[in-house]
């Protein structure tokens, strides 16, 4: 079959790095040092992808203004503290490199700080793969379709040959927004009922799945 698609976007967290119990530990462990109620493990789930200062506003409407940037040191002290031990999902490192191989553009659209994604590609070795990255606190958050369509300016590349791929509703509205087609993995953060309704054109129960089919379809 002729290749549909040149560019592939994926988002990190959830999708290549297994670091959604992770997030969750740490913004709940953040909640009980401030002393508020600690939000239970599906509403954290549910605003993973967004930058984080997003995420916590959303998750936590009504925490007074002055109490986030306190929020957000304890979910980094947390967080940083353990980020250099989060695996990559079982096939990602072998996955990329076959797909890098197979002559496709990798690049990343992530809710993480670009000092946050700088480090986990030291950590994964998966830095020379990618030739575009755009991170939440370099553009707008997803849902918001800059990332993608700053990759795309970036790397020449049209959106009819650009796919996302990602496990949450924020990457698929991101795609949807940019006018992208997009692929949605269901091991991450958001589950299956939160992604079919974005139409993805493939829903993925691992890496492995997304790698072979891409291989063969895209």
């Amino acid at each position: 079959m002729p290749r549909q698609f040149d560019l592939l976007i994926f988002d990190w967290d959830g999708t290549l790095m297994d670091s959604a119990g992770f997030i969750v530990d740490s913004i709940q462990k953040a909640c009980a040092d401030i002393g508020i109620p600690v939000p239970d493990d599906r509403a954290c789930r549910k605003i993973i992808g967004l930058g984080l200062i997003q995420a916590l506003q959303t998750l936590l409407p009504d925490l007074p203004e002055g109490d986030y940037p306190r929020l957000v040191e304890r979910y980094r002290h947390y967080y940083l503290g353990q980020d250099a031990e989060i695996p990559l999902f079982e096939g990602v490192t072998e996955g990329i490199r076959e797909l890098h191989g197979a002559g496709f553009t990798l690049a990343v659209a992530t809710g993480k700080s670009m000092k946050g994604l700088e480090r986990a590609l030291d950590h994964s070795g998966l830095r020379t793969y990618f030739s575009a990255t755009r991170c939440a606190d370099q553009t707008h958050s997803k849902p918001h379709p800059a990332m993608v369509e700053e990759i795309m300016d970036e790397l020449m590349m049209n959106r009819e040959r650009a796919l996302v791929i990602g496990d949450t509703s924020h990457d698929m509205l991101m795609a949807a927004n940019a006018g992208v087609a997009r692929v949605a993995v269901t091991y991450g953060a958001h589950l299956p009922e939160d992604l079919e309704p974005h139409h993805p054109i493939l829903l993925a129960q691992s890496f492995t799945e997304v790698k072979s089919w891409l291989m063969t379809h895209a």
